[in-house]
């Protein structure tokens, strides 16, 4: 259960295309932030004083090109500092003279033309002293907008439970390692499905492209099974239901971690184009702003709380969502990719929580539990993995992923897949979000003194995690569920009550 702690589809004008993103960055946003997007708040002042630490996270997470980015912050502030320095000697200049002008007597008499000479000279070094202020001042803009666009291009800190390198580290096993000893590797759930009427990947073809799919009769039960056992699990454990949109803006996005390109150019999502019209009212004034396909809820989820102030007592808060998501990256053709395990467009159930980072480590936990009763009830032969450095997103400071066994895949990892991941994102996205937490408020019938108020975060920390990830999840159920003596696919009791009365799926009647 939840630890308590208080009281606790688009417009006829749009059309697909597609752009390269990954959480993998090496590049700046496509676009200059939009004026409605949050402004960060990123702890510059950390990465100053902390540069070999943020390098190298850098160097372990291999973000080779942002690894320099702490020491030209460095260099940027030590410019900054120095016009810092001119602006003072500036503005005392102009006080200097202000005051000179306001008092006649301080000024020759103006009717002689000594006097008029003097004042005439007083307004004029005022006026040069104006715009040398104005150019000093456009250019601290502009270093402050560079140390912003280096500071957020920067991945998250790495916990000390992160292994360093490729290599995660095996923490244990759920419904122990499965016994691979004549097990069938040829009978994969593409075969299966397709043998049972289940699933349709060639009408998915000529509808869609390759990558998508149709799940069909007790196929789409399964589906609805899944969805509707993860949120009643979750529920159990405390999570509230939330319904996301699919459809989110791009600087979001960017903020939640998920950045424009990473360094192979894979596409990872899909960007939704302004239409001819639109696109010209844009050269008039700034336009809407870009929009994309969310990958994952974890995107809107997070956004749900974007330049608000949240009061402590609603901390944590822990939401549940079932929602599609889309990713244009689907690999190239082969056992990687085959069939269900990775596709353009999916049903996942998504838990995500805000928290003090005090308790970041319980919702952690508290999401993990969730993943194990899941998939322990489901059968399924799983391990759990701590997740490398090279592995983690750049908003992630720790990952644990849950990877299932699926016997067609044998050869690629040992027959292992990722089917679930839990990650701690500390104030890496509230900061780009701007979600604050009002800790000036009572709580409990006591008020936070101004020390206790210094000591905590103004910013939240996030935390999120799969609850399932139904097409991973369904292919590996149905080539365990496979039963080669019966010629039936046997069906997990805890999702019966979802299938209107089957048990099994047998082949259909010709």
């Amino acid at each position: 259960m939840i630890p308590s702690s208080g009281p606790t589809w688009f417009r006829g004008s749009a059309r697909f295309t597609t752009v390269v993103r990954r959480r993998h960055s090496s590049s700046p946003p496509l676009a200059k932030r939009p004026s409605i997007a949050p402004k960060p708040c990123i702890n510059i002042k950390h990465i100053r004083e902390n540069p070999e630490r943020y390098t190298q996270t850098c160097i372990d997470r291999n973000y080779i090109q942002q690894k320099d980015h702490p020491r030209r912050i460095i260099q940027l502030f030590d410019q900054w500092k120095h016009l810092q320095r001119n602006v003072r000697n500036l503005r005392q200049l102009r006080n200097e003279i202000r005051t000179k002008l306001a008092q006649p007597n301080n000024v020759a008499d103006t009717k002689s033309d000594a006097g008029a000479h003097d004042r005439d000279a007083l307004l004029a070094e005022a006026k040069r002293l104006k715009e040398e202020y104005s150019k000093i001042e456009s250019q601290e803009a502009g270093l402050n907008d560079e140390i912003e666009s280096l500071a957020t291009d920067l991945p998250n800190l790495t916990s000390k439970a992160t292994p360093i390198g490729k290599e995660p580290r095996v923490l244990g096993y759920i419904n122990e390692a499965p016994n691979i000893t004549g097990m069938n590797t040829w009978r994969n759930h593409v075969c299966i499905g397709n043998a049972y009427d289940l699933l349709d990947f060639t009408g998915a073809a000529t509808t869609s492209g390759w990558g998508w799919y149709y799940l069909k009769n007790e196929g789409a039960l399964l589906e609805q099974a899944l969805v509707q056992y993860a949120l009643s699990v979750a529920m159990k454990h405390g999570f509230s239901v939330v319904s996301p949109p699919s459809m989110v803006y791009s600087h979001i996005a960017e903020a939640c971690g998920f950045q424009p390109r990473d360094q192979g150019g894979e596409q990872q999502s899909y960007l939704i184009a302004q239409n001819e019209r639109r696109a010209a009212d844009e050269t008039r004034k700034e336009g809407k702003p870009e929009m994309t396909m969310a990958g994952t809820a974890e995107i809107p989820f997070a956004g749900m709380k974007a330049n608000r102030a949240m009061d402590e007592s609603e901390l944590p808060l822990y939401i549940v969502g079932a929602s599609r998501c889309y990713r244009a990256e689907a690999g190239a053709r082969g056992l990687d990719t085959k069939g269900l395990y990775r596709v353009h467009e999916f049903t996942k159930v998504e838990m995500f929580a805000w928290t003090i980072r005090e308790k970041e480590q319980a919702a952690f936990d508290a999401m993990l539990a969730v993943q194990k009763e899941i998939l322990e009830s489901l059968g399924l032969h799983c391990r759990i993995l701590e997740m490398p450095s090279t592995d983690l997103g750049a908003s992630a400071v720790r990952k644990i992923d849950i990877e299932g066994f699926f016997p067609s895949r044998q050869g690629k990892d040992d027959g292992w897949g990722e089917v679930t991941s839990v990650s701690i994102c500390t104030d890496y996205q509230t900061r780009r979000l701007n979600t604050r937490v009002d800790l000036s408020k009572r709580v409990d019938g006591e008020s936070k003194t101004v020390a206790e108020v210094k000591t905590r975060s103004r910013f939240p920390s996030t935390v999120n995690g799969t609850a399932v990830a139904v097409p991973r999840v369904l292919a590996a159920l149905v080539e365990k569920g496979w039963d080669a003596m019966h010629e039936c696919i046997e069906i997990p009791r805890v999702l019966w009550p979802w299938m209107h009365g089957t048990t099994n799926i047998r082949k259909k009647s010709d």
